[in-house]
């Protein structure tokens, strides 16, 4: 890949495709792994997002950690998509790893919903600045 944009549509792709899994999950009942790929469809945006400003993470934590320093903290993002990435990986955690943790349809909905919001906003935020 020659093309640094490249790198981005990559980025959004696989987010895209997540969001896509996620629908999927959801249709076939299987909420806990609907919420975990809600999640990952908003790591891959935020991936893009910190590739912009050279950086890349493999800890969900440190994803989180420079989306709230070099986004939310610089007022580029509003808060609001620090919570909801939080939410979105808190559920994607105990999806993956709480055994009795049960997540419901509702709890699927939501978490898939601020997903989706997150992603287009990424992607909005992308096209802007003609990355994507």
């Amino acid at each position: 890949m020659d093309d640094p944009k490249d790198n981005y549509r990559v980025y959004m792709q696989y987010a895209q495709e997540m969001l896509d899994t996620a629908d999927e999950n959801f249709s076939n009942q299987r909420y806990r792994s609907a919420c975990n790929r809600a999640y990952y469809g908003m790591f891959y945006a935020a991936s893009a997002l910190l590739f912009s400003k050279g950086q890349s993470y493999g800890k969900h934590s440190a994803v989180l950690a420079a989306f709230r320093k070099d986004f939310i903290k610089t007022g580029e993002f509003d808060k609001k998509w620090s919570d909801d990435y939080r939410l979105v990986m808190e559920s994607r955690h105990a999806a993956d790893y709480v055994l009795y943790e049960y997540l419901e349809m509702d709890d699927a909905v939501e978490m898939i919903a601020k997903a989706k919001e997150f992603v287009e906003e990424v992607k909005k935020w992308l096209q802007k600045r003609e990355l994507l």
